[in-house]
């Protein structure tokens, strides 16, 4: 942005500015802005807001001839009367050639001043050729004239101009880019003028005037009171009566009343008028008013008008008494900017001052009570009381006072802040920034900044809260309704509510459901919050890699916001919500920070009390929150924020979990989804029981909740058409498709999609889908049962492997050939399963003797001329993790035996040098694996043994569990009849 403003330093001086539009402006100082208008419009000052002043006698200027030459100390009344009468007497004009402003908004009177906005293509050359370019005083008075034409007309065209116009003096121009290229002109009315001649139009209108006002000091009081009479006193008096309902205890206001008894009366009108709420049209027929007689008539009934609205305020609040005030109030504070701009220019170049003849400086004197600049300085003390009192101050009226207050939105702002409940730091914090808030003019950006943090400050629930539901029995029907098994997650759930009723002020437990995709924790964590009776908020974690993302950018910044906990805080209204912080083990890292490091604060339970926001910069108490974090894996997760939370375990289903979670949940929801109805469409159990197993693969029940949506959107396309045959049938065709179905009937089954039934005919209800409807709609069968296939050869084992998705089966496969004793692992493997690999061939070389295992050549050294292959089918994946120790060794020893391992065994667990069997993670995911897959036995360390009780009842009984501490217990569990020296089988080579 940039300014220009008349200065009052002696020159030329370049005023510092922001090049925002690549222009530079000069400011004239008030020295030479002296001279000229001593020179030029020596009585310019008066109603400009400068005001006459006492003229330098000595000095440069008064060498040149630029000003009066007075040795006695003349005061500027008689200094320039001086001036006028060795004129000639003549009267002061503005030029004679002025270009014009239109202002479509607003009318500029004389003594006034106004902010016009410049977006007009004329107007907008006028300030860059005039006000911008300009070199003398001349350049910054321009015409304004009130544009009155119609808003919807041609923008190009100059409209027919109004007559009557206001010499302006250009105080400030204010440019900007956005939203689009404007200026903003602060402009103060000197005199009337009318148009004589319009000289041209482009590029901006330029017109020879004719001065209407006079420019000199103002005339004696007692020859206006003589010309006017009794309008002149009775405008005085409303004047008088206007001001006493002020709060006369605000000196300003008192110094008012004072001025008006030395103000010259034919001022009154044109600056009152500015002052007190009018129409465009009241000022435009002021404007109109050459005479003073004419002007003093229009202007007295708008000053009764004001003060009847004034004494309806007393009377009570209405919504028009407030709007006039609030106008009121702001035309004074415009008066008030004007000037402080002014003085603001004295206060810098004072360094700039000219000296007298003794090297002092000289300072322009302000007249007495009586001086016109007096006037405008009583409005600069009048505004500078903030906030500003209530017009009409009525002891003991402290509630009036406070709705009057209202409409003033700092002060409603501030209200609201004492009003909250926040803490007693953030109060001070808050009051602070609204007593800056009130010193602060409303175009600086900071404005802006500061007011919305304190209504975020305001919005925020400090101490609002919701009353828990404590009903444990209602709880637990309400989550057995919404989900199926999760028995670990309901559990901790009725116990947070049974710890809540016996104390009140528990804090937040911090969760962490951990678990496969699909598996139900987003909506677990939802359906808690609907158990107790909370709001629910989730913020989704997943590749955020900015700390200011949790913790908020710090207020110096552009564009600054406060974190997504204080936003969800805003958002719920309330303190003690449920916030499900969703893939918290997917938080990633940059330059900007770690959120993980960030989220300490706010899941620890000992800190997040006083958890501060670096937008905010005040604690926040966050105990009453229930934090519930999800994540696939713990392993992403960082130490010490997995140290803070605690881990709920949420494994895969089971078969007939998901078939009864399918038949609860997922079909209804497709249903009514799909516009379906069950006597419309039947999905049997066994048909549930085949997508399940040959058509998904999964630990949740996401894939097979979209089968479910394949199949709802077949049947629905198969009653559209039926229903729309039914709408439009032909007599004759009617007839014949009934032929044809009963024709059909004793052929085929009518209950099925598959049937070859005439497509042409609405299908009977309801849809049955059976097994021949699944391949139609779903394709043929994904996963087949090939378990048994693939273990037809010895050197074939199968593993079990824990996976974020779940748990899995794993095959490994070894093969041998003739070559120079290497160990080949293929199958994208880690280097931790890398060494198992090497662990299971130096276990079985030391033990070969023992079991009679030897190479092609018949020896026992494994490796002698004999290369090995190990490989993990599924190469496009990347595995890693030690247990798949037991799985190798199993696989090497059907190599070297020749001997097949059993079709239905899987195993799992990490091995040592000496033989020993570790225990291992992820029991519970590779148990429901193998179980989905068909196997029977399940080779497990004997360690693990423990981790069997999360599983279900009934998939324990549908599996015979091994539990291993040694490999030859693993060995003799693998193979059928057991795997030692002594009772050795005869082998045959493999094929592999």
């Amino acid at each position: 942005m940039f300014d220009i403003v008349c200065s009052k330093a002696p020159g030329w001086r370049r005023q510092p500015s922001t090049l925002l539009l690549g222009m530079e402006p000069r400011v004239p100082s008030a020295a030479f802005l002296q001279a000229a208008l001593a020179n030029e419009l020596r009585a310019l000052a008066p109603l400009a807001g400068i005001g006459p002043r006492r003229l330098p006698s000595r000095g440069p200027y008064a060498r040149r001839g630029l000003c009066p030459a007075s040795s006695s100390g003349l005061e500027p009344s008689a200094a320039m009367a001086s001036s006028s009468s060795s004129s000639g007497g003549s009267a002061i004009q503005i030029p004679s050639r002025l270009p014009l402003l239109l202002t479509p908004e607003a009318v500029l009177l004389p003594g006034s001043t106004m902010r016009a906005s410049v977006d007009s293509p004329g107007n907008m050359q006028l300030v860059r050729s005039r006000l911008l370019k300009g070199t003398s005083l001349k350049s910054t008075i321009i015409g304004v004239i009130p544009d009155t034409s119609d808003p919807a007309s041609d923008l190009d065209a100059l409209p027919p101009l109004h007559r009557i116009g206001t010499a302006a003096l250009a105080v400030q121009v204010v440019g900007s880019n956005w939203p689009k290229p404007h200026y903003t002109l602060l402009i103060t009315g000197l005199c009337r003028f009318q148009i004589l001649q319009l000289v041209k139009e482009k590029p901006y209108p330029i017109a020879d005037v004719e001065q209407l006002d006079r420019l000199e000091q103002f005339t004696n009081k007692s020859q206006t009171e003589e010309e006017l009479g009794e309008l002149s006193e009775q405008l005085y008096k409303y004047a008088v009566q206007l001001v006493e309902m002020l709060d006369m205890s605000v000196p300003a206001v008192a110094k008012l009343r004072r001025l008006l008894d030395n103000l010259p009366r034919e001022a009154l009108p044109d600056i009152l008028t500015s002052i007190i709420r009018t129409s465009n049209q009241e000022k435009l027929q002021i404007l109109d008013a050459i005479g003073l007689e004419e002007r003093f008539k229009m202007t007295i009934p708008l000053l009764v008008r004001q003060i009847e609205v004034v004494e309806r305020l007393a009377e009570g609040p209405t919504p028009a008494a407030d709007t006039a005030t609030r106008d009121l109030l702001e035309m004074i504070r415009l008066q008030h900017q004007t000037l402080r701009l002014m003085l603001d220019q004295d206060r810098h170049a004072e360094a700039a001052r000219p000296r007298d003849n003794f090297g002092r400086r000289k300072f322009p004197k302000f007249g007495k009570d009586g001086d016109p600049m007096a006037f405008l300085t009583l409005f600069e003390q009048v505004v500078a009381i903030r906030p500003i009192r209530r017009l009409n101050h009525i002891p003991g009226t402290a509630e009036e006072e406070e709705e009057d207050e209202d409409h003033d939105d700092v002060v409603v702002l501030e209200k609201k802040i004492r009003a909250s409940s926040m803490s007693e730091q953030a109060l001070k914090v808050c009051m602070k920034e609204v007593k800056r808030l009130k010193k602060m003019p409303q175009s600086m950006p900071e404005y802006a900044l500061t007011r919305n943090y304190l209504e975020l400050m305001v919005e925020l629930p400090w101490n609002k809260s919701t009353k828990d539901r404590l009903d444990i029995r209602a709880a637990r029907i309400l989550l057995d309704n919404d989900h199926y098994a999760m028995e670990k997650l309901k559990k901790r759930v009725l116990e947070y509510l049974a710890v809540r009723q016996l104390k009140s002020n528990l804090k937040g437990p911090i969760l962490c459901f951990v678990g496969p995709p699909g598996v139900g924790k987003t909506s677990v964590g939802r359906s808690v919050a609907k158990t107790l009776g909370r709001e629910f908020h989730r913020i989704a974690l997943g590749g955020v890699c900015d700390q200011s993302d949790i913790r908020g950018h710090r207020r110096t910044y552009v564009g600054s916001m406060p974190g997504r906990i204080i936003n969800g805080l805003k958002t719920v209204g309330v303190n003690n919500p449920v916030f499900l912080l969703d893939e918290v083990d997917k938080l990633g890292k940059s330059l900007q920070g770690d959120p993980a490091a960030a989220l300490l604060e706010v899941l620890d339970p000992e800190q997040n009390h006083s958890f501060t926001d670096h937008y905010l910069n005040v604690a926040f108490d966050l105990s009453q929150v229930l934090f519930i974090a999800t994540a696939n894996t713990t392993a992403t997760i960082p130490p010490a924020l997995l140290d803070r939370m605690e881990i709920l375990q949420v494994p895969g289903y089971t078969q007939e979990e998901k078939t009864e979670i399918a038949h609860r949940h997922l079909i209804p929801k497709q249903l009514e989804q799909h516009g379906l109805t069950p006597q419309q469409i039947q999905i049997p159990q066994e048909a549930t029981l085949a997508i399940i197993t040959r058509y998904t693969r999964e630990a949740g029940v996401r894939s097979l909740d979209r089968k479910f949506g394949a199949i709802c959107r077949a049947v629905a396309v198969k009653v559209a058409e039926g229903q729309h045959k039914e709408a439009k049938p032909d007599r004759s065709e009617a007839t014949e498709g009934e032929d044809c179905r009963e024709n059909i009937a004793e052929d085929a089954k009518p209950d099925a999609i598959s049937d070859t039934a005439d497509l042409a005919l609405p299908p009977e209800m309801p849809i049955l889908i059976d097994f021949h409807a699944l391949k139609d709609i779903l394709g043929p069968p994904m996963y087949e049962l090939e378990v048994s296939e693939r273990l037809n050869q010895p050197g074939v084992a199968i593993g079990l492997a824990w996976t974020p998705l779940g748990g899995e089966i794993m095959f490994v496969e070894a093969s041998r050939m003739d070559g120079e004793g290497q160990l080949t692992l293929t199958g994208q493997l880690g280097d931790v399963m890398k060494e198992s690999a090497h662990l299971a061939i130096s276990w079985l070389r030391s033990n070969a003797k023992k079991y009679q295992l030897t190479n092609a050549s018949g020896s026992f050294d494994l490796l002698d001329n004999t290369d090995i292959h190990l490989h993990f089918p599924a190469g496009a994946v990347t595995k890693d993790g030690p247990s798949a120790g037991v799985t190798i060794v199993t696989c090497l020893a059907s190599l070297f035996s020749g001997r097949l391992v059993r079709s239905d065994v899987a195993m799992t667990g990490e091995i040592t040098l000496r033989g020993l069997v570790l225990p291992v993670g992820g029991i519970k995911d590779k148990v429901l694996a193998a179980h989905r897959a068909g196997l029977k036995r399940i080779i497990i360390p004997q360690r693990n043994e423990k981790d069997l009780e999360e599983i279900a009842a009934n998939v324990r009984q549908d599996l015979n569990f091994v539990m291993t501490s040694c490999l030859d217990e693993v060995l003799n569990a693998a193979f059928d009849g057991g795997f030692s020296a002594k009772a050795r089988l005869d082998h045959f080579d493999s094929k592999l």
